[in-house]
């Protein structure tokens, strides 16, 4: 009876990531006798594994084939999926689309670009070819420089351009030199916005602090589909080579491939870090609703094209001396709170500027980006809570109520609202301990009464 007991109480248990654990129980002649076993045993590579041997090793369902184990750990992630965040998957998936999409491109796009150098011409000169080469090399090198601070969906459309440009250089031999330049200019555009927006992702996609794998993985991917773009190129290039008008048709197909695939790549992304656009669409729900949209709902209603016709202006971190000129102007700013920001707003041009204090936290500096998009509501119209919609009307009233005064007013609102705002942030998921609202370096410290509060 005791040998019966032993068998039906489980001695431990083991679990791949998030599957199911299975349990293990001493067998009457010492041994470990684990559930499942023939299964798990399939599952590592070895389906004669008996019931009393531990036939799991760890492997779960990744090992079913050795090809298959190798193949991810070459392209996953060691603990896939419960290492990487839940969107992880089909970004990738719709990445990899987009990318064996823009390999077939550029492939097109380099065909075009030697054939303008004057490969396969007799009449081409070696030494022109090649100062052609280093100029449009040397542009895309200023571009670089310049252009570090452009990122966005747009980028990958400016890269669809810049492969445009390249295949019609050839048709316009007068201005290849310049074409070719203009295109590279913009590919390297492109490459910068790439790598930054690259790195925030792999920081989101990272749920484990294994950044450092989960970017080796990525490469490998990129690797991977570079590589059947390439070989996919060897059997296109010369069924296309000698008909120009096919070579542009497949480009524009391939070019709609590749828009769509990064449309769908970035809608399946879900960000819980919070950026301008991302709080302002989350405070409009709330200040119409009050509730906080979720990240993934929120995600699929962000704009992909901003920053072009922004409703409101909103600078965080500037120079003090930009929001005040004398003793009375600093006097009024820090009337009437005690919070480690001082914020300007101008309402003929819709414009919010921030100082911030050198004690200012991530949650004060969320605060005076709410602070400065609720100023911003004041000037549009929809539903607002009462306190709110009472201040619009004296906003819209002219100037009978100066800026500061709505200013004051809207601090004293924010002690109320910007704490629910924050409550119903976390508890929806959101982090709200980092941010990727853009903050300049400047700081300053100001005299407050009674005490500088510090968040």
């Amino acid at each position: 009876m005791a040998d019966c007991a032993s068998l039906r109480v489980p001695l431990c248990t083991e679990q791949f990531g998030s599957r199911a654990p299975r349990a293990c129980r001493a067998a009457a002649d010492g041994s470990l006798q684990w559930d499942g076993a023939r299964r798990w045993g399939w599952l590592s590579g070895n389906p004669a594994s008996e019931p009393g041997q531990d036939a799991g090793g760890g492997g779960g369902p990744w090992a079913a084939l050795p090809a298959l184990s190798g193949l991810r750990a070459v392209l996953l992630p060691q603990g896939f999926p419960d290492s990487v965040s839940t969107d992880y998957l089909p970004y990738q998936l719709w990445d990899s689309v987009q990318a064996f999409a823009s390999s077939l491109s550029g492939s097109l796009a380099t065909q075009a670009v030697l054939q303008g150098l004057g490969v396969g011409d007799a009449k081409a000169s070696v030494s022109a070819a090649t100062s052609t080469w280093l100029l449009k090399d040397s542009t895309g090198m200023l571009g670089r420089i310049i252009f570090a601070w452009w990122k966005g969906l747009f980028a990958d459309v400016l890269n669809d351009i810049a492969m445009f440009l390249e295949i019609m250089a050839p048709m316009y031999p007068i201005f290849f030199t310049m074409t070719v330049s203009i295109s590279n200019l913009a590919k390297c555009i492109v490459g910068v916005a790439g790598g930054a927006t690259r790195a925030a992702l792999t920081m989101h996609q990272a749920r484990r602090n294994n950044m450092a794998d989960v970017s080796a993985k990525d490469s490998s991917q990129e690797t991977v589909v570079n590589l059947a773009g390439l070989l996919v190129s060897l059997l296109m290039l010369p069924l296309v080579s000698d008909c120009p008008s096919l070579s542009l048709g497949c480009f524009i197909l391939l070019t709609a491939l590749h828009i769509y695939a990064n449309y769908r790549a970035v809608r399946a992304l879900v960000l819980e870090t919070l950026n301008e656009s991302r709080l302002q669409l989350l405070l409009k729900h709330f200040l119409q609703r009050g509730e906080v949209l979720a990240p993934a709902s929120a995600n699929q209603m962000e704009p992909l094209w901003t920053g072009f016709w922004p409703s409101l202006s909103l600078s965080l971190g500037v120079p003090l001396h930009h929001l005040v000129s004398s003793v009375f102007e600093l006097e009024q700013l820090v009337e009437g709170h005690q919070e480690p920001y001082l914020l300007c707003w101008n309402q003929s041009q819709n414009q919010v500027q921030v100082a911030l204090s050198q004690v200012a936290g991530p949650e004060a500096v969320l605060r005076a980006a709410t602070h400065g998009l609720v100023l911003g509501a004041l000037q549009e119209d929809g539903p607002l809570p009462k306190e709110l919609a009472e201040l619009r009307e004296q906003a819209r009233a002219g100037p009978k109520k100066e800026s500061w005064i709505l200013v004051r007013e809207t601090h004293q609102v924010l002690d109320t609202l910007f704490p629910k705002f924050l409550k119903g942030l976390q508890a929806a998921g959101w982090k709200t301990e980092k941010h990727h609202l853009e903050v300049d370096e400047w700081r300053a410290t100001w005299p407050l009464s009674p005490e500088k509060k510090v968040s």
